[in-house]
């Protein structure tokens, strides 16, 4: 895997050892970033705080990093990618603009202090089948942590129905493979 665009295209992304993580490709990640520098609905990447939610590798925060982003929290409990996650941002010299939050991201509690700002762009790639995207979206709204017209990719099943979350509006759906990623915008200061 290597980042795709930006400042830092070409670096090699280290992923996790192991079958439990799920790594999104890098034209999948590509077309997702070529969709939110073109849609009316997702703010500008250059400046933006993100988080990766389920982030295995980290590629989808590394990328938008390498973008223009100011800022990225992973949050992922597997100690393999929290390695992974690691050793790639030491690698591209990315800790002061990184934050790696250990924690089930279902029953995430951020600290707003321990942020740069309310998230502008938001990636949630959790494991097939289980439903975890819809609690941590509602987190995200019951700690006010999202940014009026955050953008949202979530990543899920294509067999899996589109998410029904009270502050999301679902702008676009696109299938890859196995994948159906949801782009929505939150909808509710």
């Amino acid at each position: 895997m290597r980042i795709v665009g930006g400042n830092m295209r070409g670096r090699n992304i280290t992923a996790p050892r192991g079958r439990n993580t799920r790594p999104t490709s890098d034209q999948a990640r590509e077309s997702v970033f070529n969709i939110l520098a073109h849609a009316d609905y997702a703010p500008a990447l250059d400046g933006a705080i993100v988080a990766d939610i389920f982030a295995g590798s980290g590629a989808l925060g590394l990328e938008a990093i390498s973008r223009g982003a100011a800022f990225c929290l992973f949050v992922e409990t597997a100690p393999e990618a929290r390695a992974a996650i690691r050793e790639n941002v030491d690698t591209m010299g990315l800790g002061g603009v990184t934050r790696l939050h250990r924690r089930d991201a279902t029953k995430l509690r951020i600290e707003p202090n321990n942020l740069r700002g309310s998230f502008t762009h938001v990636f949630i790639d959790p494991p097939y089948g289980k439903n975890l995207g819809q609690p941590v979206l509602q987190k995200l709204i019951e700690q006010k942590l999202l940014a009026p017209g955050a953008a949202v990719m979530y990543e899920m099943g294509n067999d899996e129905p589109d998410p029904v979350i009270a502050g999301f509006e679902i702008f676009d759906v696109r299938n890859w493979g196995k994948a159906k990623v949801v782009f929505m915008g939150h909808t509710q200061d």
